[in-house]
């Protein structure tokens, strides 16, 4: 069977698109980026159009393999990578990787899967027009991606997820069959909403093969503040003065707690950190996008700070006076998970929460980690304006971070979800569920959540050729 699907395969894509273990070194897409798991592919498929796509698909359906489809494979759930069993096919997107078509008066842009996200910033800013969606890994996430995942990032309070910018896709069945609907349309209500079906569904329903996102006009200047404040209640204080004063044109603001900035001091002590000598257990990025000038723009950030000040819900702050300046502070915030990396292995938790709870939250399960687990420490950090924090537990100082994970991850994540749960929250705010988070899900969703999501992937992969075991788990009999 190997051999003929094999066969089948290079006939599909050609032979030199057809990648093998006996042939090739394929770590870098047998590993997922967090270097959690290690899987073992029969073969790396890397077609270079849609069609193509279709082919290998239905190669692998009538062959009876699973199908893994894959962006750049920086997702942090272990979803886009093989399973150890040397007999799934992995389907790399990363040639599909053209800007399809511009449309000026539409504010659209339809683009191949494959594109970078970068990639795609970059076409819009050469057009003046701007793609909103910006994340850490955006020098080497794809499109696809972001969209099987339905991605976040820091301007979402603005723009809102992957989801909010897409308008249009391109999705190869589980059947090798191709849905074709790029036509960019705002409006089109012809019955169920096929694309958000696909969105999210991180390659167990279809292969996102391209898709026509929105743009945006260009902002005639962008301003950055750095604060610090006394506790997470000040900085929901902030955030609600913020949007009262600024309104839409608030597009970041983003929470850090104070370890997770020694941390980047610690590894990356070339970065100026804002600030950082004080004493505030956290700090917030806040940005204001706006069609005034920088002069105008600065002054009305500076005018919501002033008064932050006066309330004493900010204990000090920094505008940024360049563009330079503002790109550092970015640095600074996006440098947080590598450096969390360079400490050592963690225990990472992608969670959101209604803002008006978060506060709590954070208070209460701080207190039950350091009860259950003393020395722990905490990277808290993340997109405090949408509800969405990166809830990161690190080994006390001098553990080991393997062992660390073996005997602490599952209490960590239980207590950690539980508490989610207790406030209303959710365990996946754009990371997605992958296998890292499958056994956990039923746990926390509806039944009658899940029952509904079974019979979708039953209905259009009823042969569980796309991405088996992730999101819902390994498969059970009927579903």
């Amino acid at each position: 069977m190997s051999a003929a699907l094999l066969e089948a395969l290079r006939a599909a894509v050609g032979p030199a698109q057809v990648l093998t273990p006996d042939a090739q070194d394929l770590s870098a897409y047998e590993e997922d980026w967090r270097k959690r798991e290690r899987g073992h592919a029969l073969a790396v498929v890397r077609p270079a159009n849609t069609d193509e796509v279709a082919a290998v698909v239905r190669a692998c359906a009538q062959a009876g393999a699973s199908l893994v489809p894959q962006g750049g494979n920086t997702g942090l759930v272990v979803g886009s990578t093989p399973d150890a069993s040397g007999t799934q096919v992995v389907l790399s997107l990363q040639r599909m990787n053209r800007v399809l078509a511009l449309d000026a008066a539409n504010l659209s842009v339809a683009v191949q899967a494959g594109c970078v996200l970068q990639q795609v910033q970059a076409a819009a800013r050469e057009a003046g027009f701007l793609f909103p969606l910006s994340l850490a890994a955006e020098g080497s996430c794809t499109i696809g991606g972001n969209l099987a995942t339905n991605a976040g990032g820091t301007q979402v309070l603005r723009y809102g997820n992957a989801r909010d910018l897409c308008l249009g896709l391109e999705v190869v069945t589980a059947q090798g069959e191709v849905w074709q609907a790029l036509s960019g349309l705002r409006k089109d209500n012809t019955g169920y909403d096929l694309r958000d079906l696909f969105i999210g569904s991180e390659g167990t329903l279809g292969v996102i093969t391209a898709a026509t996102l929105k743009l945006y006009p260009q902002p005639k200047s962008q301003v950055t503040a750095w604060a610090s404040v006394a506790d997470v209640h000040a900085a929901i204080g902030l955030l609600g003065l913020a949007q009262r004063q600024l309104g839409a044109g608030l597009t970041g603001f983003e929470l850090m707690n104070r370890f997770a900035l020694q941390l980047v001091a610690k590894h990356y002590p070339q970065l100026r950190i804002p600030l950082i000598d004080a004493l505030a257990p956290y700090f917030v990025l806040m940005e204001l996008s706006s069609s005034q000038d920088s002069a105008a723009a600065q002054a009305q950030l500076e005018d919501v700070l002033g008064e932050a000040m006066e309330a004493d819900t900010v204990a000090d702050c920094v505008v940024a006076q360049s563009v330079s300046q503002s790109r550092e502070m970015w640095h600074v915030r996006e440098s947080i998970p590598l450096a969390q990396a360079d400490e050592g292995l963690n225990i990472k938790h992608d969670i959101s929460v209604a803002t008006s709870r978060i506060a709590e939250f954070c208070a209460r399960t701080d207190a039950l980690l350091a009860q259950r687990i003393p020395g722990v420490r905490l990277v808290n950090f993340g997109h405090l304006g949408d509800g969405n924090l990166h809830y990161n537990v690190q080994v006390p100082e001098g553990g080991d971070g393997a062992a660390f994970l073996r005997e602490h991850e599952k209490t960590v994540n239980t207590l950690v979800y539980d508490s989610v749960a207790e406030h209303g929250g959710s365990i996946s705010a754009e990371h997605g569920i992958g296998s890292l988070k499958a056994m956990s899900l039923p746990q926390y969703k509806s039944p009658v959540a899940l029952q509904l999501m079974r019979a979708i992937k039953l209905a259009l992969d009823p042969a569980g050729t796309l991405n088996p075991g992730r999101v819902l788990g390994p498969a059970t009999p009927g579903h």
